[in-house]
């Protein structure tokens, strides 16, 4: 057993520095001149893969991009001025419209008005000429019924006075009934 004794002492501090050395081998200060090294090539074989292959294309990317949106903005702006004249025109024709609208209506009313006052003068004027036909009937009626009425009035005053026993003279009954109808 003596002989284990030793081959455990031995092995403990084997195990020992089999722990030791299991540890993290970036916090063994021994090594770090080694992973400076390392990390600096590997930080500028990042930077030239970086600025020679990775961001050359993201810079075209994004000129490509920003060239379609700026010529979408182009575009929409030239589609806002198209829509901007569009609507003045379609201001401008429906303003025109409401004009020539408005002047038809004029005309229109103007034409009605005329052709209106025409018809009223013609129907004033036949209106009147039939008024006047009237009135020379109706002087033509009176004169006829003066006469008719001189004549019966005559006849009545003949008749009378006959029957009264006197003789009616003519003259005289004419001259009384025509001083009657005067008034």
């Amino acid at each position: 057993m003596a002989t284990d004794a030793p081959k455990d002492a031995h092995g403990a501090a084997d195990a020992a520095h089999a722990a030791e050395s299991a540890g993290m081998p970036q916090l063994d200060f021994a090594t770090y001149g080694n992973q400076i090294f390392w990390l600096v090539i590997a930080l500028v074989a990042i930077f030239l893969i970086l600025s020679r292959v990775a961001l050359p294309r993201i810079a075209s990317v994004l000129a490509e991009r920003q060239g379609a949106i700026t010529k979408d903005l182009a575009a929409a702006e030239e589609l806002k001025q198209q829509a901007v004249e569009a609507e003045e025109a379609y201001n401008k024709a429906l303003a025109d419209a409401k004009a020539e609208a408005a002047k038809i209506v004029a005309e229109t009313k103007a034409e009605i008005q005329a052709e209106l006052d025409e018809a009223t003068a013609k129907a004033d004027a036949e209106i009147a000429a039939k008024a006047a036909e009237s009135e020379k009937a109706i002087a033509v009626i009176r004169e006829g019924a003066k006469d008719s009425i001189a004549a019966v009035a005559k006849d009545t005053a003949a008749e009378i006075v006959s029957a009264l026993g006197q003789n009616a003279d003519e003259a005289a009954l004419a001259a009384a009934i025509d001083a009657q109808l005067k008034g």
